[in-house]
């Protein structure tokens, strides 16, 4: 696909003014003050598992309103003393898979979380485990429109609590060194990497990768493409109710929890991305509260930089703790 944003230059420094609600730190203190009341222990069942190098555990933690949320939780086996972990989410339309589908980050000495999305894990992959149980008014198919006339029914309301909630979960365990979290995604899960950042305190680094979930406004109007799209076939049919659509996508919206944000980042974009224009992700770094660096990929769409970009996530998770004191 060719270049359809922004040029490089004008991306680098694009810092748009994004709308945001007056009461928008009221509404996350609110959120999850009120779902952290209702949060059960942690539960653990270590699983047999052919991955002799790792133990596996599968994880189960109280989400938004209580509601129980699944994961899987991979350490190195040799490990003696708590462990710097990694709390990972989940790309759109995907579920927590298998265990041994992840080993990355548990085989360079981390203990790693990956959070299950609940009611999503039938869109490819091999499968989720957490329900919904929320039901919404009209929505158009998928998960972008669920709730959307309000921000306490939204969708990402539950979900960006689950992530916050996951996090706490993690620190809970005799396991993990609370002092050394990072948290990390792509795609719908570097956007919800964002919230998780900017709704936590003392993470040491947050890694969203081709992230989803910024700059909304902007997104619907440039690009064709699911999730986005979702909106857009939403808002045809609900004609008057464009305003108050984005008034709830304001209380979600990446850029607008960037600045919240404090932990060193590092964002990666891809400038042929037509899922996650490259114009929304910069909106998201720009705005981001801390330091945050970003790696281009000049020619790659929304696969961004796979492999490599993971490779530059360790180098840079590594020098950060090697900086911790």
């Amino acid at each position: 696909m060719p270049r359809f944003d922004l040029p490089a230059e004008q991306l680098r420094s694009y810092r748009p003014e994004v709308a945001e609600p007056a009461d928008f730190d009221d509404f996350w203190e609110q959120t999850l003050g009120e779902s952290r009341a209702l949060a059960a222990p942690v539960r653990l069942r270590r699983i047999d598992s052919p991955l002799q190098a790792f133990e596996v555990y599968d994880v189960t933690f109280s989400g938004f309103g209580g509601d129980p949320v699944g994961g899987w939780l991979l350490l190195p086996a040799d490990a003696d003393d708590a462990l710097p972990a990694v709390v990972e989410y989940n790309g759109y339309g995907g579920g927590r898979g298998l265990p041994h589908e992840r080993l990355g980050w548990a085989a360079s000495g981390y203990a790693h979380f990956f959070m299950d999305t609940r009611g999503q894990g039938s869109g490819w992959g091999t499968g989720g485990i957490t329900p919904d149980p929320h039901g919404s008014g009209p929505a158009a198919p998928g998960f972008m429109t669920r709730g959307i006339q309000d921000p306490n029914e939204y969708y990402y309301r539950r979900v960006y609590t689950d992530a916050v909630l996951a996090i706490d979960a993690i620190r809970s365990l005799d396991q993990i060194d609370g002092s050394r979290v990072a948290v990390t995604g792509t795609s719908q899960g570097g956007g919800v990497a964002i919230a998780a950042a900017a709704l936590s305190s003392g993470l040491i680094a947050a890694m969203p990768d081709v992230p989803f979930l910024c700059h909304f406004e902007r997104a619907v109007g440039l690009t064709d493409r699911d999730p986005y799209a979702e909106i857009v076939r939403y808002l045809a049919v609900h004609r008057d109710a464009v305003e108050n659509t984005f008034r709830t996508l304001s209380y979600f919206d990446g850029a607008n929890l960037a600045r919240r944000a404090t932990a060193p980042a590092l964002f990666s974009v891809a400038l042929m991305d037509p899922v996650c224009p490259p114009s929304t992700v910069f909106a998201a770094r720009n705005h981001w509260g801390g330091t945050a660096d970003i790696v281009e990929y000049a020619f790659n769409e929304h696969e961004g930089g796979l492999g490599l970009q993971w490779q530059k996530q360790a180098a840079f998770l590594a020098e950060r703790l090697a900086g911790f004191k």
